[in-house]
C-alpha cells in the first residue's frame, strides 16, 4: 500500500515541478491533432483514475456484481498481466483510450494542476481505504468494459504506471513545445 501512496507522491511532485510554470496556453499546447496537450493529459488521469471510486464504494458496501469471467484466475490474471503491461510509461506501442476516458477535447482551464493534486490526495484515501479489500484479493471489472477482470492491487498499480505513462508523455510534449519556441 505504501509503494501506492510513494509513487503517487512522486508522480505529483514531478507533474508540478515539470509544468507548474507553465501558462494555460502552455499547458493546452498540442504539437498536432493526433497528440494530447499537458493539460490534456492530466485531464485524462483524473478521469481515468475517478471511474474507479464508484467501484471501490461499492465494493465495500457489498454492493458490487462482478461478470460471469471473474470466475476463471487465469482471465483475472491474464487480463490484469496484459492491461499493465501495456500502461507502462515505455510507450512503444500507442494505445487508444476507451471513450469514457477520452480527456476533454477543447480548452482545459487553468487550475488543472491544482485539481489533480487534490484529485491525487482522494486516490491515496481510496487506496488507503481499500486495504481490507485488497487482503481479501477483491476482483473487479474494468469501469470501461465489464467483461475484463482484474485483481483490485492489479488495478492500483496499473493506475500508477499509467500515470508514470502520462507523466513521460506529457515531458515529450513540453519538448516539442520548448524546440518550437526556440525556432521562433
Amino acid at each position: 500500500m505504501k509503494h501506492w501512496i510513494s509513487q503517487i507522491d512522486q508522480t505529483t511532485d514531478a507533474f508540478q515541478k515539470h509544468f507548474g510554470a507553465l501558462s494555460v496556453e502552455e499547458l493546452n499546447w498540442k504539437p498536432n491533432p493526433e497528440t494530447w496537450s499537458i493539460a490534456q493529459n492530466i485531464d485524462h488521469l483524473i478521469v481515468i483514475n475517478s471511474t474507479y471510486f464508484p467501484v471501490i464504494s461499492n465494493l465495500k458496501s457489498g454492493n458490487y456484481k462482478l461478470p460471469f469471467m471473474a470466475k476463471f484466475g487465469f482471465m483475472v490474471s491474464f487480463f490484469g498481466k496484459t492491461i499493465l503491461n501495456a500502461s507502462k510509461p515505455d510507450r512503444k506501442k500507442k494505445m487508444k483510450t476507451f471513450p469514457i476516458w477520452e480527456p476533454a477535447k477543447s480548452y482545459i482551464s487553468p487550475d488543472i494542476l491544482a485539481r489533480f493534486s487534490k484529485h491525487q490526495s482522494e486516490l491515496k484515501q481510496a487506496i488507503e481505504a481499500s486495504e481490507d479489500l485488497i487482503k481479501i484479493g477483491s476482483i473487479i471489472s474494468s469501469p470501461a468494459n465489464k467483461n475484463i477482470v482484474y485483481k483490485l492491487e492489479t488495478a492500483f498499480d496499473i493506475i500508477v504506471v499509467h500515470e508514470q505513462r502520462h507523466l513521460e508523455q506529457s515531458k515529450d510534449v513540453l519538448s516539442l513545445l520548448g524546440k518550437m519556441a526556440t525556432a521562433n
